[in-house]
């Protein structure tokens, strides 16, 4: 189904932008599992609107209530369900979209496949449907740092022409959440938040870039062909509302080096064989190496902006749009989160997937029947 995401650690996500309540359906979560509303909080603060003054100004609370799946305090194996009300709705702001597409937006493709639309946010397509991504991910992230020690961390690298230095650093928690736009180089996330500022000043919008940084993965995860984790990864992250770009290791910039300069060398370590550099962003055919995964997406100037734009009814008679309601003027301070959130639902869905095809069974002794 087109609203599932994943194999063996599977989700659903239902609910709309100005609906009452949003939620997610988690199924494949292992039994045992310590969980509560606290685990889960933390992420969706972090991706909540209204949190600074560079982010859009809907008061939400975004408090999830688990419905399902555990009893007393551990999880059963049987679907999680989480749910968060939509407390700040404000319909009336999008009464004019009703009969108008706005520019960018996905008003005019729902239109045509469905021949209707939720023209109240976007419905589906509004990026608030992230918070089950975000929710189900925080389930991830902590099975994943309990049963394999992998930390995941996302941070926002680029906005719109202000770019922090590169750098191999794992960076720490603290460093990312510093500063509103979540970026961990202090001077460079001073600028970043100047220039938001000022295109939200003229109503206008910015985009930019997200990396992610995955240390713990073990070697061994992903599949061969179709299901590369890489591809998978690009998948997850090319679902998100406003992304335009996946790129892995060395990305784009490797075309401009030759295999001599590109190639990853073996060395020996305590572990076995691994790679001495890391331009492969921690995957060689389709599966990790036990390096750090790195890789970045790209987002696009959020869609609305608050300018007149040239577009047209549902008539096809050309006309113009004014946005209105509240709107990030950058979209990445808060899809750091989803992003995370995103890594973690790949990273455990393919680990599981691994387990079960390469460490269930124990072929090691050889029975002889006669």
């Amino acid at each position: 189904m087109p609203n599932s995401f994943g194999k063996l650690f599977t989700i659903t996500t239902w609910g709309e932008s100005h609906g009452g309540t949003i939620g997610v359906v988690v199924d494949g979560c292992p039994p045992g599992l310590p969980l509560s509303e606290a685990d889960i909080q933390p992420d969706l603060d972090r991706r909540r609107p209204g949190q600074s003054d560079i982010v859009t100004p809907r008061k939400e609370s975004d408090t999830v209530t688990l419905l399902s799946g555990v009893f007393e305090g551990r999880t059963t194996g049987t679907p999680l369900t989480m749910m968060v009300p939509n407390a700040d709705q404000r319909p009336q702001h999008y009464e004019e979209m009703r009969a108008k597409f706005r520019p960018s937006h996905a008003d005019f493709t729902y239109q045509q496949k469905y021949g209707l639309r939720d023209h109240h946010g976007g419905g589906r397509s509004s990026a608030r449907e992230t918070i089950g991504r975000v929710a189900a991910g925080a389930v991830a992230k902590k099975i994943l740092h309990l049963a394999g020690g992998v930390d995941i961390r996302s941070f926002v690298s680029r906005i719109h022409d202000i770019a922090m230095p590169e750098t191999d650093a794992f960076p720490g928690f603290e460093e990312v959440e510093a500063n509103p736009v979540r970026c961990p180089h202090a001077e460079t996330a001073a600028r970043m938040v100047e220039r938001i500022k000022e295109v939200k000043k003229k109503g206008d919008s910015v985009g930019g870039l997200i990396e992610t940084r995955a240390r713990g993965i073990p070697p061994g995860l992903g599949e061969p062909v179709f299901d590369r984790l890489e591809a998978d990864l690009a998948k997850a992250m090319l679902s998100l509302p406003a992304t335009k770009g996946f790129e892995i290791g060395s990305g784009f910039g490797g075309t401009l080096l030759t295999g001599s300069q590109h190639n990853d060398a073996f060395e020996s370590a305590d572990g076995g064989p691994r790679p001495a550099t890391n331009r492969a962003g921690g995957v060689l055919g389709g599966i990790s190496t036990g390096a750090d995964l790195v890789f970045r997406v790209a987002f696009k100037p959020t869609a609305t902006i608050l300018q007149k734009q040239r577009t047209v009814d549902l008539e096809g008679r050309e006309t113009e749009l004014m946005g209105r309601g509240r709107h990030d003027p950058c979209v990445l301070p808060r899809a750091v989160p989803i992003v995370e959130a995103m890594t973690a639902l790949v990273l455990l869905d393919h680990w599981m997937r691994h387990r079960a095809q390469c460490g269930t069974f124990d072929f090691s002794t050889h029975h002889t029947h006669g």
